[in-house]
């Protein structure tokens, strides 16, 4: 009897699958058109699920291994049940690897049993709790019903009663697996997932060490290019796949700096959010944890309506945008490499392209790098006067040098101009022939991309580069991560490449290179916090660390270090927008570095540095990188310009 049950099940659970994908293809097809090399996306799928995906997931070893024999058990079963019991193709031969992968799905639904009987807050619960139950039903199923095709158990055993018995089994094992893959089941990102990571918005994040995190470009060229994210349909296609991909494991929530805060943004709501919108209907059915103080039921919209609405109902309130700092831990986290801090800063661009609708001061600062060409809507003519002692060499009388010192808008800032000053009497001490721009410089355009508005970035970015044409030198220096991650990252698509480096990287560069020479710390015990935009952003965690421990610092490591280093909220614009939240994000990370005992936090970010100096109930010093160095050179005799570098080894570039 099973031999005709089979078939029938088999096939007609396919046949409804491949309904329900069509239908799901349908509804990510509602976004905007997106270049996609299909092929090349789905010939490269297996290694991105298998090697680039599964390093994301192998930081947790457990639901690594878990997740390996539960999805591995179940494509090889799913593959060989087919042929095995659908087709009847060499049933002796094929029925005992057919056994192996079902048993080893089994074993891994214990594990996610196990998992989900006291599951962590931020897994979702809801029609997930029972997941564990349908991997059980089907790996069961299809291992029980396989024993009589290798000569274990009698063809006929239990004749037709067990024959239903299984087949009911299997039934709801294969509605789950199978039928909801398709139709929108606990099991949605299996399909939706493998076709994401095939036809990934950033394909060039694929690849071992590979990064991609700059903004993708506006065209405002096109008069008839979409400013920004109105409705969930002015998404790409492939934006709105990969929203569909959410398995809703909640590791994004876990290290959103404004979610602990008690702002309103949880990544993960959001995403399910989007999902919501692009089939239409209501969050009522959300399983997860909601927004802070938003309860679940009060968001609703459409494809083709707005997702933040002036009245009325909406997907997504303006505040949960806004909360966003843009650190992108939430990417860096998500193991279906779900692109968070694209669609925020998407939807941002619309509501500050086409209805001005920046919060905080957002507008000001906004118009004052229209008018002065810097958020504080300072005097240009005052970019140099913290370094009218200094002497600095300038672009426009020298016409190229080795290195371009950047030295950002922190210029204008008493406390910057301590690191700026430190910096300068390092690369003096080394002999490294720079410049600087000086009254040429403009703001880079981090602070108003991330706000949203384009244009004004893409002005103030086009005149960058049109005064950097004007000159020569091998590379761009700059302490502010946030500069070096637009110079080095997003100027390209506007025509401006350049090599940029961090000062902490060039630092450590020059001491390998024997061009530094430190005295040995006497001080405290220092930990180092590591900036988004340098880190996550740019991958950089060695070399501020290798810059402390030439100067013999041991550092204390914060329990979020490195690629999970907590944000200080100074990025993303989030200090302008200033939206409330139950307590401040840089309160929380210097509670990380009480945590360490340290009497001093280095940092190497501009913006770090005034948001961690700002919390007043901390003992801890803050002080850059540069000005650490600076401190512990043997020759501290500041010079009134810059010397030639005699006798010296050269850098590893120069070399080459």
């Amino acid at each position: 009897m099973l031999d005709t049950l089979l078939p029938i099940l088999i096939f007609a659970a396919i046949a409804l699958a491949v309904i329900g994908a069509g239908r799901r293809v349908r509804l990510w097809r509602q976004g905007r058109p997106a270049r996609v090399d299909l092929f090349k996306g789905l010939a490269a799928m297996p290694r991105r699920y298998l090697v680039d995906l599964h390093h994301v997931v192998a930081r947790d070893k457990v639901m690594s291994n878990t997740h390996v024999a539960t999805a591995g058990g179940f494509v090889a079963a799913a593959v060989l049940m087919v042929l095995v019991h659908g087709l009847g193709l060499a049933q002796g031969v094929l029925g005992w690897p057919l056994l192996l992968a079902s048993a080893t799905m089994f074993v891994g639904s214990l594990f996610v049993a196990r998992r989900r009987r006291h599951p962590p807050s931020r897994l979702s619960r809801g029609p997930w709790m029972r997941l564990p139950k349908s991997l059980m039903a089907f790996s069961l199923s299809v291992f029980l019903i396989t024993l009589p095709t290798v000569g274990i158990l009698p063809e006929d055993f239990g004749h037709w009663i067990l024959a239903i018995l299984l087949s009911a089994v299997l039934v709801w094992g294969l509605g789950e697996m199978v039928f909801g893959m398709a139709w929108g089941g606990p099991m949605k990102h299996a399909f939706a997932g493998a076709l994401h990571l095939a036809f990934h918005r950033r394909a060039e994040r694929f690849g071992e060490g590979n990064r991609s995190t700059g903004l993708k470009a506006l065209d405002l060229d096109d008069e008839n290019a979409t400013l920004g994210v109105e409705t969930p349909s002015d998404f790409t296609w492939n934006q709105l796949l990969g929203f569909d991909a959410c398995v809703q494991c909640g590791r994004c929530e876990a290290v959103c700096p404004a979610f602990a805060a008690g702002q309103p943004l949880n990544p993960k709501k959001l995403i399910q959010d989007m999902v919501v919108g692009l089939a239409g209907g209501s969050d009522a059915r959300y399983a997860g944890s909601p927004y802070p103080d938003r309860p679940v039921g009060e968001h609703q919209g459409s494809p083709h309506g707005p997702i933040v609405a002036r009245e009325g109902k909406a997907l997504v309130d303006a505040e949960t945008l806004w909360s966003c700092t843009t650190c992108r831990a939430c990417v860096e986290e998500c193991p279906m490499m779900i692109e968070h801090v694209d669609a925020i800063v998407d939807m941002r661009r619309f509501l500050t392209l086409e209805h001005g609708q920046t919060p905080g001061k957002g507008a000001e600062v906004l118009d004052n790098l229209i008018a002065t060409d810097n958020p504080g809507g300072f005097d240009p003519g005052a970019r140099m006067h913290w370094a009218a002692d200094l002497e600095l060499p300038l672009m426009a009388q020298q016409g190229q040098a080795e290195v371009l010192l950047w030295l950002g808008d922190g210029a204008y800032d008493m406390r910057n101009q301590r690191t700026l000053r430190a910096l300068v009497k390092v690369l003096r001490a080394a002999g490294v022939d720079f410049a600087v721009l000086g009254d040429e410089e403009r703001d880079s355009g981090d602070v108003a991309r991330r706000l949203g508005d384009e244009a004004t970035f893409q002005s103030l970015a086009r005149r960058n580069i049109a005064t950097l044409s004007k000159y020569r030198f091998e590379r761009i220096v700059t302490c502010d991560p946030h500069s070096f991650h637009v110079l080095g990252n997003e100027y390209g698509e506007l025509g401006g490449d350049y090599a940029v480096s961090h000062h902490s990287t060039f630092i450590a560069e020059l001491y390998d290179a024997g061009r530094l020479a430190f005295r040995a710390w006497k001080g405290g015990r220092v930990t180092y916090h590591d900036p988004c935009y340098l880190g996550r952003y740019n991958g950089e965690f060695e070399a501020p660390r290798n810059v402390l421990k030439a100067l013999g610092i041991e550092v204390a490591e914060m329990q979020r270090s490195g690629f999970r280093s907590r944000c200080c909220g100074g990025g993303g614009g989030a200090p302008i927008t200033d939206v409330p939240g139950k307590q401040r994000i840089p309160d929380m990370r210097m509670g990380d570095v009480q945590e360490t005992g340290a009497d001093l936090v280095a940092v190497g970010c501009p913006q770090c540095t005034a948001m961690l100096e700002g919390v007043v109930d901390s003992d801890a010093d803050v002080r850059d990188i540069a000005e650490l160095v600076a401190e512990a050179l043997v020759d501290s005799a500041p010079s009134s310009a810059p010397g030639p570098a005699l006798a010296q080894q050269p850098l590893a570039e120069e070399v080459a």
